[in-house]
């Protein structure tokens, strides 16, 4: 991966970037545009203060520039000769650049649930996680707002993936778009699926933003990301209803 910024730098550029505009048009949409609209339910009454707000950006800042050191480490170093990523689109076929990343969703929901819940251990939660779960009532903004030391897990999912799954650089940065998109709806505070959903036998097995509100509003429970399968084979999911 060639660029005419140190590598790092432009990571980290291209995820606080990338961060700002989900979350910021998010974040502008639903907390002034769409405050008190009658179709989408805001999940707990209240809003955050502006505090709150500041504290996630600035969080989410820092965990930024720990992605853009992993990414670093994960391309410019000897590491990147031991994994299996590829360069040249004709490596593979075509139809496996979109299954490469549909690999990746479901090997980043077993290793988020996992180390998710390893993080909620309460010998490990005051510096791990203590920080993300300041947001009782998460806004949008909150999405990257981890302890030092949790963004150094997240981050190395990239060692991980790079090291099981055949995976086109392009592809890898489709999934982290996608990853963005779900983690801003997770922390957005609202509901934007139909309700019942949960109801639904596809709609079981989707993770919702009411269901990670749960969580960071009783601090346990509902550990998964995209899906629910892990909460459901762990008998960790929790009430889908909304805390208010």
């Amino acid at each position: 991966m060639e660029t005419t910024l140190p590598l790092g730098i432009f990571i980290f550029l291209v995820t606080f970037i990338r961060y700002l505009i989900i979350a910021g048009l998010a974040f502008l949409g639903f907390y002034y545009f769409f405050k008190n609209n009658k179709y989408f339910p805001k999940l707990q009454a209240r809003f955050p203060k502006s505090k709150d707000y500041w504290r996630e950006i600035g969080y989410s800042f820092l965990t930024c520039t720990i992605f853009g050191v992993v990414g670093w480490i994960a391309y410019k170093t000897p590491f990147y000769h031991y994994t299996l990523a590829y360069e040249n689109l004709l490596d593979k076929p075509i139809w496996y650049f979109f299954v490469s990343i549909i690999l990746m969703v479901f090997l980043h929901d077993a290793y988020f649930y996992w180390t998710h819940r390893l993080i909620h251990h309460k010998t490990l939660f005051k510096h791990f996680h203590g920080l993300h779960h300041q947001s009782h009532n998460p806004s949008p903004w909150a999405a990257f707002a981890f302890d030092p030391l949790e963004a150094v897990v997240n981050g190395c999912f990239q060692f991980v993936l790079m090291l099981v799954i055949p995976s086109h650089l392009y592809a890898i940065a489709i999934f982290y778009l996608i990853s963005m998109l779900i983690n801003v709806y997770g922390h957005l505070g609202y509901e934007i699926y139909p309700k019942g959903i949960h109801t639904h036998w596809l709609g079981r097995w989707i993770n919702t933003s009411t269901a990670h509100n749960y969580h960071h509003h009783y601090g346990k429970g509902n550990y998964g990301f995209y899906f629910t399968f892990w909460d459901k084979v762990m008998r960790t999911e929790r009430s889908v209803i909304s805390p208010s």
